[in-house]
């Protein structure tokens, strides 16, 4: 991930917990240099202790379908609130709700603005063998094998 990217989801996490703390009675802040604190801290938590969180709570997020990652946010954005003095978040209700509106305004931002080739995933349906309805073709002796083409950059595409 390039810095330009970087910055970006960086902006759409800050306009979230902006978005959430005006939307929610329960959400505060003092001044504007704890917003950006918490902005920074909430960005570095996603980064290191949330993968940690999803890999540890997986069975819990399969066995409530996706919602256990709406509650992992709604911890951290608890414990980020609770790390910066001038931030206030009163409940759990209103660390849920300022989960689900980071989320949501991170979403949407990424699929207005992100990069063009990181949308979606590609899926590939191939299938190993003879081609449909004939014999395999012989190479016969001596004649090589064509090479299979080199496919580059298919990091986000699913063979089956």
């Amino acid at each position: 991930m390039d810095f330009k990217q970087l910055l970006k989801n960086w902006l759409f996490v800050a306009a979230g917990v902006f978005i959430a703390s005006n939307t929610a009675s329960g959400i505060h802040y003092d001044s504007n240099e704890a917003l950006i604190i918490v902005v920074l801290l909430l960005s570095a938590c996603n980064v290191f202790l949330k993968p940690l969180l999803m890999l540890f709570s997986l069975p819990f997020i399969i066995l409530t379908f996706g919602v256990g990652i709406w509650v992992i946010n709604a911890l951290l954005f608890l414990f980020v609130g609770a790390l910066v003095s001038g931030f206030h978040i009163d409940s759990f209700g209103s660390a849920l709700w300022g989960a689900l509106v980071v989320s949501i305004t991170s979403a949407v931002a990424s699929l207005l603005f992100g990069a063009p080739g990181q949308r979606g995933v590609n899926i590939k349906v191939g299938r190993p063998g003879p081609p449909p309805g004939g014999r395999p073709q012989s190479r016969g002796p001596g004649v090589p094998r064509k090479p299979k083409p080199i496919v580059e950059d298919d990091d986000d595409v699913i063979d089956i």
